[in-house]
């Protein structure tokens, strides 16, 4: 994994592109993964643990992880095992938790790795166990509720089940209950009521899992927007996903994040058109007066949502321009209009924006999703450079 050690613009000489550059690069700016783990954990009055599920959302797990960990957060959100396990080969050996498995997994590698387990039912607490009697070790859970937001988690129904099982499971030495949780329906709506409603429902449940024996090391609510505007959400432990990322997880709201990820290229191939110029797939796009047209050479297979294309822009030859037509799987076209552009010339798809270029925002509302996707999408064809924490490091 290379780290950049200077300016990581494109020079305009011949050939100054490897060959796995030649097509586009994703710039990670791991200074900025830093700041936003020092400022998130400032904000928060518990532990916080840095998500790194998908790769860190498209960052790149480990140089993401061994940041934010330097940086102040304790512990790790994955999705998998296999998540979960690529960080303990790595040798990192901070608590992780992992998320989201069927019940007839092979846990046995995790609880030797002591990778915490979230448990939403007693067949996934059951299936764990087994797991740990096979293997002759305790492993660690964390057991979620379902405070409304009706995906995973156990209902409140049968949540005196769950943590009747878990402290029975905990006697016989199998398992041991670390944490209790839950998912917040609308964190990023300031004042909903539901966040409220959430913390009751989970205090509740809280006291249950007390009264039936179970005394949890951390409790965890809040995501990267709690972390922000809802302290009373905070507990023991808050979750940190995009916001570490330095995407700012409330519109309109500035909290002093910084975007780690700068997506940018080259342009493949430039020409003069005249006006009524057809340009891309059916013709959808037509020039209106006579134009520059420069080729992009990234399309919907490294994550350039298509949908973005009749509303989305580039910052090429020091402007905004517009992309031209349909996106495709490798390429698109850019208006340049009377910019001198010429082959080679760099072309940012997307940045902190502190050079006019747009941002990850911008491109997910183009393409009527989140930040996270358009993140999380860019593909592998697409290398990552790191810009590192530390200047001269």
């Amino acid at each position: 994994m290379s780290i950049v050690r200077e300016d990581y613009r494109w020079t305009d000489a011949p050939g100054a592109a490897t060959a796995t550059e030649s097509l586009g690069m994703a710039v990670i700016d791991l200074g900025a993964i830093a700041h936003n783990t020092e400022l998130l954990r400032s904000r928060c009055s518990g532990e916080l643990m840095a998500v790194v599920k998908a790769d860190g959302f498209g960052h790149g797990v480990l140089p993401v992880a061994t940041t934010a960990l330097a940086h102040g957060a304790t512990w790790l959100g994955v999705t998998s095992l296999a998540e979960a396990l690529h960080l303990r080969a790595a040798g990192i050996t901070a608590p992780v938790l992992s998320w989201l498995h069927l019940p007839d997994e092979d846990f046995a590698p995790a609880i030797g790795g002591d990778i915490d387990l979230s448990v939403s039912s007693v067949e996934h607490l059951d299936g764990i166990a087994a797991s740990a009697d096979r293997a002759g070790k305790c492993a660690y859970v964390h057991l979620k509720v379902d405070t409304g937001l009706s995906r995973n988690g156990s209902p409140p129904e049968l949540w005196p089940g769950l943590v009747t099982a878990a402290r029975r499971l905990e006697r016989a030495g199998l398992v041991r209950v670390r944490g209790l949780w839950s998912h917040l329906i609308s964190g990023n709506h300031p004042g909903d009521p539901s966040v409220g409603v959430q913390s009751s429902r989970f205090e509740e449940a809280c006291a249950l899992a007390a009264a039936r024996g179970l005394d949890p090391r951390v409790r965890h609510l809040a995501n990267s927007a709690a972390v922000l505007t809802a302290p009373a959400t905070h507990l023991d432990l808050a979750r940190a996903g995009i916001a570490l990322y330095g995407v700012e997880p409330l519109a309109g709201h500035e909290s002093g994040l910084r975007p780690a990820m700068t997506l940018r290229t080259r342009a493949n191939m430039v020409r003069r058109v005249p006006g009524g110029t057809g340009v891309s797939y059916d013709h959808e796009y037509v020039t209106s007066r006579d134009t520059t047209l420069a080729l992009v050479p990234l399309g919907f297979a490294d994550g350039v949502p298509r949908l973005a294309g009749e509303r989305a822009e580039v910052l090429l030859g020091g402007r905004r321009c517009r992309v031209a037509g349909r996106v495709a799987m490798d390429q698109f076209v850019a208006d340049a209009g009377d910019a001198p552009v010429r082959i080679g010339d760099e072309v940012v798809l997307f940045g902190p924006g502190e050079q006019s270029e747009p941002t990850v925002a911008e491109w997910a509302r183009w393409a009527r999703t989140n930040p996270h996707e358009i993140l999380t999408g860019i593909g592998n064809r697409v290398p990552r450079r790191y810009l590192p924490a530390t200047p001269g490091v």
